[in-house]
């Protein structure tokens, strides 16, 4: 075969021909190979199991082939290059995070507009000057090297953080000296899946293994562990605090109180259910003892108040309660209820001042209210408009705090808020070429196909013609308990200010209406979010807003395994579809880096029901010889060792292959980046330079700049 594909690689022709609204493409012709599976006494094909070796001379030359005839396509296009200095225009604007307090110290996150990644300031004191800690930019020429976390000692005198390379979930770990910001030499690898929890000199962390020699992206991760780091150490001479090579599928994160009082360890078997350990450090020699075993209910510890923990969990509570656990007492009898299930769910539970601040979603939406340690409410937190609180920040005893705060038209802006008077005040807010006032957002419910009713965000133009004649962007995800909130969106103007329409669905399998909601999107009810996406497109035709030659739909990861499923199905009601770094081959998803821990969502393979019902919405298994389908750009990135680019690559070549129809069906393969996560400022622009553009020309849609 290696000797074929250089010969096809050099041998490829494509010829490109505009007009109007069409142009034509040649693909490259993928080899197929005679690979069969018994699944059940059902025999499946996989012709194209040799792209799963990402690593081959024989896939690298496809993927060449495959990215020269996409680029040649996007070039015919007009405006292309119009496109993305619009992105570049709006996208040049002071951006900034939500400042956090260790000791003295006040930190935060800033971006100057087009710098590739957000650089990390200081100010000794709320009112002090502002001084570059960390500047990632310094990482590497061209920006692909991205800070992925960071956690401050308490007594903040050193900071650690993790870097990743080209957008992997691998990570290292370095440490600096805060103080003289020097660089220590302390250099931790094989990192993923971890944060940094500190305890006196030192902190917790987790890792694998040093993987086999060129599978680091695509092999299982297996075997995870925790350890512990004293600053000055070897990495060779970390502490082995936690592994059980009982259970290689795993995963382990740990915590410290931030009295240092109690480690908390979690196990996980998967995305969501979780078990719970303790250790007192207060305790010499003390070991591990469990709250809670087993893996049917989340539980996640906000903080300890003496020797009690406060934990938030949905035991009992499928939209959660938040409890305060004896550890020498955990049975479930013996919790005392602080804050009950409400209607709406629960979300983040944070510590500021002598109160609990608690985030609830409404109707997708952030509503926060306060409550005493008692659980007695004290009001609630006044917030701009619908939309999406986050990174509520502040300590125990302290009455300043800060959050951001978002929304479909309202920019990210920070307050600083007076836990004691429960009052918030802007505190940055940005300044940027853009108008709320030209724009609506409105909240819709219409049916899904078993009467089940969804909330929908739409946002648009307020001189919106309803004349079923405007190009529209369905967006969507529904899985793994994640949830649609408000939220602004940069690349999303450049289409929104063209006249197009947003909408955004709270699929079931999202975490929008508590852990009901999402467990009627898993498993056997995984249609369940396909007909809801559906529903919603139907919705937005039957209204009026668009139609089927008008509509377009995108998502990414699990939202990109809802395209490739939707697109599949019901090919003839969108026009575009943009499946970005899906999950496509149900079948052998569980059998690459991360993915056996999607168990819980998706079931797998290996029992004969997960077979039977995972193999009637495979993208990849569903494609239909002859059948016109939407026009198509599957986007994925060489280095993408969450969902493995295989997923994207089978899925075009079989799409190629099989599409009759007049629309293009092309991939982008993005280099030197992952799943999403770090991504420079200036690959992000070019890529949605490229799928606004690709969208743009296929909805006949004239940008106007």
């Amino acid at each position: 075969m290696k000797s074929y594909y250089y010969l096809f690689a050099a041998m490829i022709l494509f010829s490109i021909i505009a007009c109007k609204q069409q142009i034509n493409v040649t693909y490259p012709e993928t080899a197929k190979v005679d690979t069969v599976t018994n699944y059940f006494g059902t025999m499946v094909a996989d012709p194209y199991r040799w792209l799963e070796n990402d690593t081959s001379s024989e896939t690298e030359a496809w993927v060449k082939a495959e990215n020269a005839v996409t680029d040649a396509y996007l070039a015919q296009i007009p405006y292309r290059e119009k496109v993305r200095e619009r992105l570049e225009k709006i996208w040049d604007y002071p951006k900034f995070g939500v400042p956090f307090q260790e000791g003295s110290y006040f930190f935060y996150f800033k971006n100057d507009g087009l710098q590739n990644q957000s650089v990390l300031y200081i100010k000794n004191g709320i009112e002090g000057e502002p001084e570059v800690l960390l500047d990632p930019n310094s990482f590497s020429e061209d920006g692909t090297v991205a800070l992925a976390g960071l956690s401050v000692s308490r007594d903040a005198r050193y900071l650690a953080y993790s870097t990743a390379a080209s957008g992997s979930d691998w990570n290292e770990i370095h440490v600096m000296e805060i103080e003289g910001r020097k660089e220590l030499t302390d250099l931790l690898n094989w990192v993923k899946f971890s944060g940094m929890s500190w305890e006196k000199d030192g902190f917790y962390y987790s890792r694998y293994d040093e993987p086999v020699k060129g599978l680091e992206y695509s092999n299982k991760n297996e075997y995870h562990k925790v350890f512990y780091h004293k600053i000055g150490t070897p990495q060779a001479e970390d502490i082995l605090i936690f592994q059980d090579p009982k259970y290689p599928q795993r995963n382990y994160g740990v915590s410290v109180t931030e009295d240092e009082h109690f480690l908390i360890l979690y196990q996980s078997e998967s995305t969501s259910g979780n078990a719970l350990y303790y250790k007192d450090l207060t305790r010499k020699n003390s070991k591990f003892q469990p709250l809670v075993k087993g893996f049917e209910n989340d539980y996640s510890v906000v903080d300890n108040l003496g020797d009690q923990l406060l934990v938030v969990t949905n035991y009992q509570a499928p939209k959660k309660m938040l409890v305060m656990m004896d550890p020498t007492q955990p049975d479930p009898d013996k919790w005392k209820v602080v804050i009950p299930e409400q209607e709406d769910v629960l979300g983040s539970v944070d510590l500021v001042g002598d109160k609990i601040v608690a985030e609830y979603m409404h109707k997708a939406s952030s509503k926060a209210m306060l409550f005493d340690y008692n659980g007695t409410q004290a009001g609630d937190i006044e917030l701009p408009t619908v939309g999406t609180l986050s990174g509520f920040s502040g300590k125990k005893g302290k009455n300043l705090a800060f959050y951001g705060f978002t929304s479909y038209t309202f920019p990210t802006t920070i307050f600083k808020y007076d836990v004691a008077a429960n009052q918030s005040e802007v505190y940055i807010k940005p300044e940027l070429d853009f108008d709320a006032d030209k724009y609506e957002v409105k909240q819709v419910e219409y049916p899904s196909k078993d009467g089940t009713i969804i909330t929908m965000f739409i946002v648009h133009q307020k001189d919106l013609k309803m004349d079923g004649n405007n190009p529209t962007l369905l967006y969507g995800y529904g899985g793994f308990n994640i949830s649609m909130t408000p939220g602004f969106s940069i690349t999303r103007l450049a289409f929104i200010e063209q006249g197009g329409i947003y909408a955004v669905p709270n699929l079931r399998g999202g975490g929008e209406y508590g852990e009901d909601w999402h467990k009627a999107g898993t498993l056997d009810r995984k249609q369940n979010v396909f007909d809801d996406f559906i529903a919603a497109a139907e919705y937005l035709i039957e209204e009026n807003y668009t139609s089927s030659e008008k509509l377009a739909i995108m998502g990414g990861s699990n939202g990109g395994l809802l395209v490739g499923a939707c697109m599949t199905q019901r090919p003839e009601l969108f026009k575009v579809a943009i499946p970005a770094v899906g999950v496509m081959d149900m079948l052998r998803y569980h059998k690459f880096t991360i993915g056996w821990a999607w168990a819980t969502d998706y079931g797998t393979s290996e029992t004969e029901e997960g077979f039977n019902y995972l193999i009637k919405y495979s993208p990849i298994h569903t494609i239909r010889d002859g059948v016109s389908y939407p026009a198509t750009l599957v986007t994925t990135a060489d280095h993408d060792d969450r969902v493995v680019p295989a997923h994207s690559f089978k899925f075009i070549a079989r799409l190629q292959a099989a599409d009759a129809g007049p629309n293009p069906v092309l991939v982008r393969i993005e280099t030197k980046a992952g799943h999403g996560g770090g991504k420079p400022t200036s690959k992000v622009i070019e890529e949605y330079g490229d799928i606004w553009s690709f969208m743009f020309w296929n909805l006949g849609m004239t940008p106007k700049f």
